[in-house]
């Protein structure tokens, strides 16, 4: 997640800018869809670079899903066939795939890639050709403010996602309680912190560090001393899974054990962060919009398919993988509902107001096509299980652990 430094994102985003204006004048022939055979599905995702490990769950959520449709007859009587390109995870290249799936492969349907980052430059470049692009991982707030018609994201919008840990703290914590803020300058890691370090501000905690660094980042070790340095009951975190896993280990070493420690990403990667820090995983909080207990439509069903397919834990599972399959539910529903897989009366029935179900939750778009039925969790690694911990009473859940436990000696 991490090439996202301003002077390559001017570069790449100008580099964006060319390939759609290359493109501006295209009547593609897609735009008219196939009547019979598989209904063709477009998807660019991050197989490889700096969210590979994100598209792959991705690519696993979506072939999931695809699998599931044509095991129940498919969509509207016809099977679903997924074409998927690899962007590098990559804004520029993004584009070009999008461009290729559909005036080239001529697909009839496109489902999102992964991350805001990406989003946006896709949903632009699909929107050209009039295409509704129905995604799981571009909440940031930056991919609705295009004004476009055409993008709909079924999860959590990002810039909330921290808020239900700012209430926690306000109902349960000490005003007292000395705060550090740091981020990635990412579309996804900086509005959450930014709104979760407003809220609390205006609450009254005392933020004691508040620091930016590029996404680019690899060298985590000087943004962990300066965390380290602030001796901050509590760190909000605008991590993905590489910085968190540093800044924990970093910690780990120093001996500095806050009462807190939550990350907008990285914990919610299972087995891929507990195999990284080991025991320390105890305590560390994150928000998300799904686990694997979950009491949804089809949930249990899809935990139980991901395990006997790829193997592992329920507790493994990535939340990527929910976010794909959710995307893929919407869709289906949204065409079965249309009675068309003809873009515009696709476009029609997402600006409709109803609500759909998926494994993630009640879906709802408002009319710039954030999800308004999203619910904010927040999860716990407890004894070695990931467990949600806010709101109260929810299935499957435990009380949060305030302070954290001291970490481990071993």
């Amino acid at each position: 997640m991490w090439l996202r430094n301003m002077l390559y994102l001017a570069g790449a985003f100008g580099l964006v800018v060319m390939a759609l204006a290359a493109c501006g004048n295209t009547t593609s022939p897609s735009n008219t869809p196939t009547t019979s055979g598989p209904i063709k599905i477009g998807i660019s995702l991050s197989l490889t670079g700096d969210f590979s490990a994100d598209g792959q769950a991705f690519k696993q959520g979506y072939t999931l899903w695809a699998n599931d449709v044509n095991k129940a007859g498919g969509i509207l009587g016809r099977k679903v066939e997924l074409t998927i390109l690899d962007d590098t995870s990559d804004p520029t290249q993004v584009v070009t795939n999008y461009n290729t799936l559909i005036s080239q492969d001529k697909v009839d349907l496109v489902l999102g890639p992964y991350s805001s980052l990406l989003t946006k430059p896709a949903s632009a470049a699909v929107n050209r050709y009039k295409y509704a692009m129905i995604e799981g991982a571009g909440g940031a707030p930056s991919v609705f403010q295009q004004g476009l018609d055409n993008v709909f994201d079924v999860s959590l919008p990002v810039a909330n996602n921290l808020l239900s840990f700012a209430d926690w703290l306000i109902a349960n914590a000490p005003k007292t309680t000395t705060i550090a803020y740091e981020t990635e300058d990412d579309p996804f890691t900086q509005p959450q912190v930014d709104l979760a370090r407003q809220k609390l501000e205006a609450a009254g905690f005392k933020t004691v560090d508040y620091n930016v660094y590029s996404a680019e980042t690899t060298d985590f070790s000087p943004i962990a001393a300066r965390i380290i340095q602030s001796n901050a009951q509590v760190d909000i975190l605008g991590t993905m899974l590489p910085d968190i896993v540093a800044e924990i280990n970093a910690f780990r070493a120093q001996h500095y054990n806050p009462e807190a420690i939550i990350a907008t990403a990285g914990p919610d990667q299972g087995s891929a962060f507990t195999n990284a820090v080991g025991s320390a995983s105890e305590g560390i909080l994150v928000p998300n919009g799904w686990y694997p207990e979950a009491n949804n439509p089809g949930n249990a069903q899809m935990v139980q398919e991901y395990v006997a397919t790829y193997g592992g834990t329920y507790d493994g599972i990535s939340a990527d993988v929910a976010e794909a399959y959710s995307a893929g539910e919407v869709l289906a529903q949204a065409l079965t509902n249309a009675g068309s897989i003809d873009n515009a009366a696709l476009l029609k029935e997402l600006h409709s107001g109803h609500t759909y179900k998926t494994v993630q939750g009640d879906v709802k778009f408002a009319s710039d096509g954030e999800n308004t039925a999203a619910m904010a969790y927040l999860f716990q690694w407890q004894g070695g299980n990931y467990l949600p911990v806010y709101p109260a009473g929810i299935v499957g859940g435990a009380k949060l652990e305030f302070p954290k436990p001291q970490w481990p000696t071993s």
